[in-house]
């Protein structure tokens, strides 16, 4: 593997622990969204396939979170609020695992946990 393949697996890795971290720092999304978007383009095909899909778990999460404190006034807007922690855990181990394989994400456009 190649040195930058390598500190792009890194990048990748480092969006993802970004969006985990997310959860408690709420501004560490916007800067997670920024690196995949800024290295989208100059990455490998199959790493490609990650950073759509982070970049697509931001702006879907984002819609998921506007929800969930839209309605937080009622207990279903808390649900939603569980709902998007555990969905953001789970996208980005599940993309994490795929990206330690050195795998393409199968699924970057599924809007649950891919």
């Amino acid at each position: 593997m190649s040195e930058s393949t390598q500190a792009s697996q890194q990048t990748v890795k480092l969006v993802y622990l970004l969006f985990i971290a997310n959860i408690i720092i709420q501004f560490l999304g916007f800067v997670a969204v920024v690196i995949a978007y800024i290295h989208k383009d100059d990455a490998a095909a199959w790493l490609q396939s990650h950073y759509q899909f982070q970049i697509r778990t931001f702006w879907m999460g984002l819609l998921y979170l506007f929800i969930g404190v839209l309605f937080a006034f009622f207990l279903v807007g808390y649900l939603v609020l569980v709902f998007w922690v555990i969905w953001v855990v789970v996208r980005c181990v599940k993309g994490m695992k795929y990206l330690d394989q050195q795998q393409p994400h199968p699924n970057p456009t599924s809007w649950l946990f891919g």
